[in-house]
């Protein structure tokens, strides 16, 4: 149970809803503070600030991410490209031993794009959404690999649902994550992307990197936005 911490202007600072650690202010802006963990390096919003799940799903069903959208599957084939590479998959023909990869679409939204392509490189997908694909009987299997694309950034509780996505990988499985990251505090000031109000955790190449080597990871950090982690054998 996360636990308050040090008082600033009369309110308690929460903890770190990633890892339960100590936490300190960030920045604030007219709408929402900010705060960041001392130990993982997470920003996230004020928790009194969230959206409540009706407000929540509006935002979400305002989102247009066809897999017929050319642009959209560009944006999505930033991750796609690198993590079949390292999955082994040669395009539309499964895994170079001829096996079907078995995938996990975690937060697919309500139009589901990325599974498509994958689909179509010979895996087998599942997908699971709290709103729009909620049958968690798909959190009980195991996966050779699982996406995360523009989802971690709308996480309440990161603590819960990273153990879930790595209680989901099998040995050796690969864990293939979207997200804009944080670069400092100046460029965070200026960043559009904490604009969004369904946006509430803020990860950084630091948080990855802590998070890889607690729960014994192997990252890698592809271009801006795309962070593949191996899960051991």
């Amino acid at each position: 149970m996360d636990t308050p911490g040090p008082v600033v202007g009369g309110d308690a600072i929460p903890a770190c809803p990633l890892c339960h650690g100590s936490t300190d202010f960030y920045w604030a802006d007219r709408v929402r503070h900010y705060f960041q963990c001392c130990c993982c390096q997470l920003v996230f919003a004020d928790p009194a600030t969230r959206l409540g799940p009706a407000a929540e799903r509006r935002v979400y069903e305002l989102h247009r991410n066809s897999a017929e959208d050319a642009g959209y599957r560009r944006f999505l084939m930033r991750l796609v490209e690198p993590l079949t590479q390292r999955l082994g998959i040669d395009a539309g023909k499964g895994s170079a031993d001829g096996a079907t990869l078995q995938g996990l679409d975690f937060g697919c939204g309500p139009g589901p794009a990325l599974s498509v392509l994958l689909e179509a490189r010979g895996c087998c997908m599942q997908l699971y959404d709290p709103f729009f694909a909620p049958d968690r009987r798909v959190l009980a299997a195991r996966y050779d690999f699982i996406t995360c694309t523009e989802v971690v950034e709308h996480l309440y509780t990161p603590a819960r649902e990273w153990a879930l996505l790595l209680q989901g990988l099998k040995p050796g499985g690969w864990l293939g994550i979207m997200t804009k990251l944080v670069l400092d505090r100046e460029a965070f000031v200026h960043w559009h992307y904490k604009n969004d109000p369904t946006h509430v955790s803020f990860f950084s190449r630091p948080t990855f990197r802590f998070l890889a080597a607690r729960d014994g990871l192997m990252p890698e950090f592809v271009g801006r936005d795309v962070i593949l982690l191996r899960k051991p054998l």
